[in-house]
C-alpha cells in the first residue's frame, strides 16, 4: 500500500483555526535554500506560490515532521483544538 493510499484512509475534521503557522517568512524567502518542510511532510501541508509559502493546515496530519527538519525552527504546530485534526482509522 502506498503512502498516498495509506493517507486516504484517514478522516479529518478541518477548524478555521490554524494550529500551524509560518513564524516569519523572511528566513524562508531569504535563507533558507531546501525548502525541507515541503519535501519532509508526507501530507503536502506547505508549498511555494512564487515567493509566498502556503500552509494548508487542514492537510496536517499532526506527525511534526516539519518541526523536526526546519532549521530556523520557523514553524510553531500546536495540537488542534479539541475534536477537530486528524482522526486515524487504523491504529
Amino acid at each position: 500500500m502506498s503512502l498516498e493510499d495509506k493517507l486516504g484512509l484517514l478522516t479529518y475534521k478541518s477548524d478555521t483555526q490554524a494550529h500551524i503557522h509560518i513564524v516569519s517568512p523572511k528566513p524562508c524567502i531569504e535563507i533558507c535554500k531546501d525548502k525541507p518542510c515541503t519535501t519532509a511532510c508526507p501530507a503536502d501541508v506547505y508549498r511555494w506560490e512564487g515567493d509566498k509559502i502556503i500552509v494548508s493546515y487542514e492537510n496536517c496530519i499532526e506527525c511534526g515532521a516539519c518541526r523536526m527538519v526546519c532549521p530556523f525552527d520557523n514553524i510553531a504546530c500546536h495540537w488542534p483544538r479539541g475534536g477537530f485534526g486528524v482522526k486515524y482509522r487504523f491504529g
